[in-house]
């Protein structure tokens, strides 16, 4: 109840201030009570603590339960086929999401196309986002190589399928063959074209070259789809974050992911919002720089309307026509 009405009073505070009052300083009043309330809601407690560690536990014992019936699919796979293997990821990520107090809002639907994987492109900004994401879309994550040396998360990772890069200019062709080679057996692939995490507030530029593996024009032919993703954590708590608060969930710079990610766990709950572009045919692009341009407007623009809150009506976001953030040609979706 306090929640509701500390949000109630700061839209009321902005929409309809008083007569003969200076805006600006109304305002500011309502953006510092609105920041006690926010301190009040989230001030130190004992409990946090013990609901870190109940959720850590928790996900070990996932882990543990989860990862001899992993292996198993990926051994099956020449018999099975690539499904159970996938299919068991994503129910993986998805019960992380759960035991983690993230709950996850989807817009939009992944690209379904007969014979055409989807190479899904998102911005970056939390190693969350790869329970988020692996949560909600069948596909394999394409990831740096030092995260294939760090202990537990390699082995969640390999058994994953994950594809890790080393971005060394030695390795870029093998790398980008086996890229191409995983996408020709049918699956689809997660990939960070920012080539890093950002703070949470902005997306960074797409690297073109991590989009190796797709070819454009008249060479794309009948090869994979490329659809934009646009991730925003918006929810902390029960209550809308700003920018303050990013440095919550964003995981950037020098920050121990151990320390960070108990803080995270320890709160009550939070929310992400994945927002799915219509695809983009890769065969309208000239070049990988001018796809990787269209990509970005999309998921920048996406990430400011989930940032600031503003309403998102799914039918608009899956309309085949590309939403732009800029001047950037305007290709035809697939």
């Amino acid at each position: 109840m306090a929640r509701r009405l500390a949000v109630k009073r700061f839209r009321t505070a902005l929409v309809r201030p008083p007569a003969h009052t200076d805006w600006r300083e109304r305002m500011a009043e309502a953006e510092r009570s609105m920041a006690r309330d926010f301190a009040e809601a989230r001030s130190f407690s004992p409990w946090r603590q013990v609901r870190a560690a109940r959720r850590v536990l928790l996900l070990l014992l996932w882990m543990l339960l989860c990862a001899p019936v992993q292996a198993l699919a990926i051994w099956g796979m020449p018999v099975f086929g690539r499904r159970p293997a996938v299919v068991i990821a994503r129910v993986y990520h998805a019960v992380n999401c759960r035991i983690a107090g993230l709950a996850v809002r989807v817009i939009g639907t992944p690209a379904n196309r007969p014979g055409r994987p989807v190479v899904f492109v998102s911005n970056h900004s939390s190693w969350a986002d790869i329970l988020v994401l692996g949560g909600v879309l069948e596909a394999c994550f394409v990831s740096k190589a030092e995260v294939g040396t760090w202990p537990l998360i390699r082995t969640v990772a390999r058994l994953g399928r994950t594809v890790f890069v080393s971005r060394r200019r030695t390795e870029t062709g093998r790398e980008r063959d086996e890229l191409a080679a995983r996408l020709a057996a049918g699956d689809s692939i997660i990939l960070f074209p920012e080539g890093t995490t950002s703070d949470g507030s902005r997306v960074l530029p797409f690297r073109s070259a991590l989009l190796g593996m797709v070819e454009t024009g008249a060479a794309a032919g009948g090869g994979p789809l490329v659809q934009p993703v646009s991730l925003v954590f918006d929810r902390l708590d029960g209550l809308p974050i700003g920018r303050k608060d990013r440095p919550h969930f964003a995981w950037y710079g020098a920050m121990n992911i151990a320390d960070h990610a108990w803080v995270m766990l320890s709160r009550r709950s939070s929310r992400a919002t994945v927002l799915l572009h219509p695809p983009l045919d890769p065969a309208a692009f000239p070049s990988r720089k001018a796809l990787a341009d269209a990509a970005f407007a999309a998921v920048d623009s996406g990430c400011a309307a989930l940032r600031q809150g503003r309403p998102v009506d799914a039918g608009e976001w899956a309309s085949p026509t590309l939403h732009h953030g800029g001047p950037v040609a305007t290709p035809r979706a697939a």
